[in-house]
């Protein structure tokens, strides 16, 4: 196995917070053979990659050429959003601002064939969500750029501190612009509108819960319902 997959597979596993003992027990197979998977000394088998698959929630398209998601700018993506007009005192649902990401790459994918970070999204009960979606939060508001505040069964997500002022320099003036005509579709709307409307897309209603979704599904959908 070329470094580029035990890298690969590595980061994946670190990202969703598997152990290797965890990897190994999924895989059928001892932590020290695992571990020659991580170095690079040991082949897997396509059973074991088709597990990995699943487990990893990518496709195998994903799988074979080892592109891991842009993590870094998934998260600038999230201040981008924050930074935008979407919210008139600043401050957005996390389901909502679950829902805005995902509109955001799906609607990169329809115009460019790419998304904007590469992320896995899972079908999920209120809609579609990467698994790190919750750990980005968690590390924005430990670096002191958001504050996710409770309001009766809400949490509300705002920027803190300076954030304002932070540069978004791992997204382009063109992706900026799609999430601000998005934000501003949808300024007015509350979570409900927005999980109904992604619930109604045919990237969602063709996948089964909680399977990944392939982003070419989103090709299929109306022009006037990409976002």
């Amino acid at each position: 196995m070329s470094n580029k997959y035990a890298q690969f597979i590595k980061a994946l596993r670190t990202g969703r917070g598997f152990s290797q003992s965890f990897m190994a027990g999924k895989l059928n197979i001892s932590r020290p053979s695992y571990i020659g998977i991580e170095h690079g000394s040991r082949e897997i088998t396509l059973e074991e990659a088709e597990k990995l698959k699943d487990l990893f929630g990518i496709s195998i398209e994903e799988f074979a050429s080892a592109t891991l998601p842009k993590y870094e700018k998934y998260k600038q993506m999230i201040l981008a959003y924050l930074k935008s007009s979407v919210a008139t005192d600043g401050k957005i649902p996390k389901t909502k601002l679950a829902k805005l990401l995902y509109l955001a790459d799906f609607a990169w994918y329809y115009k460019n064939l790419n998304s904007m970070s590469g992320m896995q999204y899972l079908r999920r009960a209120y809609g579609p969500v990467p698994d790190p979606y919750f750990r980005a939060l968690t590390e924005l508001e430990e670096e002191g750029k958001i504050s996710v505040d409770h309001k009766g069964d809400a949490f509300l997500v705002s920027l803190s501190g300076s954030s304002s002022k932070q540069k978004l320099d791992l997204l382009n003036d063109k992706e900026v612009e799609l999430i601000k005509k998005i934000g501003g579709k949808w300024k007015n709307k509350n979570t409900r509108d927005i999980v109904d409307f992604t619930h109604e897309q045919l990237p969602y209603k063709l996948c089964a819960p909680d399977e990944a979704i392939p982003y070419e599904l989103i090709i299929q959908q109306d022009p006037d319902y990409v976002y």
